[in-house]
């Protein structure tokens, strides 16, 4: 059985380092005969880059990174090239169904209200695909909770959350929120931490004026599922001929 290579992409914070180690624990323990390895594209220890050529045997790569862009595209492919080329890559954590039930389990938790607006608040990339994966993200939790939601973004990509709380707190208020304010109380602002753990671009959040912002995502239990659906899928398409690229993409 191949051993699961998590990759994270490394935080200055030692929440964050602790909260990503929680979760690592928690897959773990959702298949404890298996191997599973926590790893950073950078910054954190120990790096992708050490970790690879030291797992014997099978490797399947999991990043742990909630939407493409640069390090999904082209930093850990580069890194898998150079120092483990006959690992697996499993594609990006999001979008799908899983986070949507992890991030509106987040959200119960932190308060949300029926009248709440809601922004999805993601770090952001300079890759139009990565706001792609975002923004249906977003449509998925907007399924979910039957109300919009907007993306919105701390780093490169537009709206920025700023942008975002201030259009939303001078309205005017997407028609559907309208009806809610008019038939119930009074409508807060809330994001949705589109993260999976705390750090830089959590404070961000945390700093944007909302009313409310849900927690990382973390070791959630949807998200523990979510990794090992990543795994299997990859493992499952990779002995089929002419459809591992369709695992990149899925």
């Amino acid at each position: 059985m191949p051993t699961l290579v998590l990759a994270a992409h490394g935080t200055r914070s030692a929440a964050g380092e602790r909260s990503l180690a929680d979760l690592a624990a928690a897959v773990r323990r959702a298949r404890p005969r298996q191997r599973v390895e926590l790893s950073y594209l950078e910054i954190s220890s120990p790096l992708l880059a050490d970790v690879l050529p030291a797992v014997p045997g099978p490797v399947v790569v999991v990043p742990l990174l909630l939407a493409g862009g640069y390090h999904v595209h082209i930093d850990l492919p580069n890194v898998v090239a150079e120092h483990r080329p006959d690992a697996l890559v499993a594609p990006p954590l999001g979008p799908h169904r899983l986070l949507t039930t992890a991030l509106a389990r987040k959200l119960a938790r932190a308060g949300l209200g029926p009248a709440d607006t809601v922004i999805l608040g993601a770090a952001g990339s300079s890759d139009p695909a990565g706001l792609a994966d975002v923004r249906a993200a977003a449509h998925l939790l907007a399924v979910r909770l039957g109300r919009p939601v907007t993306a919105a973004f701390t780093s490169a990509g537009s709206p920025s959350l700023g942008e975002a709380v201030e259009r939303l707190r001078s309205g005017p208020l997407p028609g559907e929120a309208v009806e809610r304010l008019r038939s119930g109380p009074a409508s807060r602002l809330a994001v949705a931490s589109y993260l999976l753990a705390p750090g830089f671009f959590h404070g961000r959040l945390a700093e944007a004026g909302a009313d409310l912002v849900s927690d990382p995502l973390g070791a959630d239990p949807a998200v523990v599922e979510l990794i090992w659906h990543r795994f299997d899928q990859t493992t499952t398409r990779a002995v089929v001929p002419n459809t591992w690229s369709a695992v990149q993409t899925a």
